[in-house]
């Protein structure tokens, strides 16, 4: 009979130690309550400067937060409320959905968010459960805001979960396709090079955010994504 030694026992004890530490780093990842204070913060911006109603929300996570301030400008004249949150999840969303989207009676509202979810480890059936949860709220309380799901893009920091990634885009997809006020759009094929494997020139120095060519084909792609139904609906 094989007897644990010393060794084996305090690398179980430490493989145990670190599921631990796994476990409750994504579940506090992943509640959404740890986000009262942006919720809060966007409330005090309405009260300053009260957005108008049937504009374009755009929220989900720091892809989006760090281009808060770009999205007026990359997307003018389309009128936009940016309501980004990073490090946030598709749960999040789901969770302050009221908050970040409903609230402002858009006509259309844009969200980004699979990436982190992706790191985390978050099955790709959850993700898109939620998204549809989302969906079938957006339909109920807006019936006529048209809903753009942006595809999870590729990093370099993250290539070791680019093809989780690519099974949520997969079920973006299809979701849209079943649906006529949903539409895919596809950011993560413009940051590819021919080969397939991801640019390496259009991120900071963390190898997830983009730097200032990333935004640039970004904000192209959301432009060209939105242009064709929202340029008529602007006032």
């Amino acid at each position: 009979m094989n007897k644990l030694t010393p060794t084996l026992i305090q690398r179980s004890l430490f493989a145990v130690l670190l599921a631990i530490v796994a476990v409750s780093a994504n579940a506090q990842n992943t509640d959404p309550m740890r986000w009262e204070q942006v919720m809060q913060r966007f409330e005090e911006q309405d009260r300053m400067h009260a957005p108008p109603q049937g504009a374009i929300v755009l929220t989900g996570s720091s892809s989006i937060a760090r281009w808060n301030d770009q999205a007026a400008a990359a997307l003018a004249p389309l009128t936009v409320i940016p309501r980004g949150f990073g490090g946030s999840v598709m749960g999040d969303v789901l969770y302050h959905l009221e908050r970040v989207a409903l609230k402002y009676k858009p006509r259309a509202i844009l969200i980004y968010e699979g990436d982190n979810d992706t790191s985390y480890n978050i099955p790709e059936n959850k993700i898109l459960g939620q998204l549809q949860e989302i969906i079938a709220t957006i339909h109920k309380e807006l019936p006529d805001t048209r809903i753009y799901v942006l595809s999870v893009k590729p990093s370099v920091l993250r290539e070791n979960v680019w093809a989780n990634a690519q099974i949520v885009n997969a079920g973006y997809q299809a979701i849209a396709e079943g649906d006529p006020l949903v539409y895919y759009v596809d950011v993560a094929n413009p940051f590819l090079n021919a080969d397939g494997s991801v640019m390496t020139d259009i991120f900071v120095d963390d190898n997830l955010h983009l730097n200032d060519m990333g935004n640039l084909i970004w904000g192209s792609s959301i432009r060209a994504a939105l242009m064709p139904q929202e340029a008529r609906h602007e006032k």
